[in-house]
């Protein structure tokens, strides 16, 4: 991975978030959990098809009518390098209608799962940026102000964003005034 930022605390990459050797990755998940295009087609095929099966017992004891946005769910990580999955549905992009709050809780509910299992190293990728559309800019605002929230009360946590190409990652630096997260 290549490194575009860091600090003590977090840290802005490019690379392929299947291969982050941590404790957990952020799967930004449709409602189905069952796999899908983009990150979540790229995580599932990865990890192979016990996470499909682990997704779809969640599924039937847990959501049945799906992931709510801004939720999240927890299964193995399977052949992925990371032990865990955190699986996350992000907002579709609404002009009209305000879903910054539904993009900060993807991000918050994921550290709050990382704090409540003690992990160490957590990834995440660009949540809704992609087919769902949420413009990369606000996005990123939304993302460092999480982070400058979440971070100082977690101690023990080191968090990746992980951008899949080298334009994401400088978009994200360039609207996310991330020098004060700590």
């Amino acid at each position: 991975m290549r490194i575009h930022w860091q600090n003590e605390r977090l840290g802005v990459v490019e690379g392929d978030i299947t291969r982050f050797d941590g404790d957990a990755i952020v799967n930004a998940a449709n409602a189905t959990l069952l796999g899908g295009g983009g990150v979540d087609g790229a995580i599932h095929r990865a990890a192979g098809p016990a996470l499909r099966e682990a997704c779809r017992q969640l599924r039937q004891r847990a959501w049945p009518e799906g992931l709510p946005v801004g939720q999240v769910a927890l299964t193995p990580g399977f052949a992925l390098p990371a032990d865990w999955v955190i699986h996350t549905v992000g907002p579709v992009y609404a002009r009209g209608e305000d879903r910054a709050g539904l993009l900060a809780d993807c991000y918050r509910r994921a550290l709050a799962m990382a704090a409540e299992r003690d992990f160490r190293r957590l990834a995440f990728p660009a949540i809704s940026t992609g087919v769902y559309g949420y413009p990369a800019e606000a996005a990123a605002r939304i993302v460092a102000d999480v982070m400058r929230e979440a971070l100082p009360r977690l101690p023990r946590l080191e968090v990746t964003l992980v951008f899949y190409a080298a334009a994401d990652a400088e978009t994200f630096l360039q609207h996310a005034e991330i020098d004060g997260v700590r």
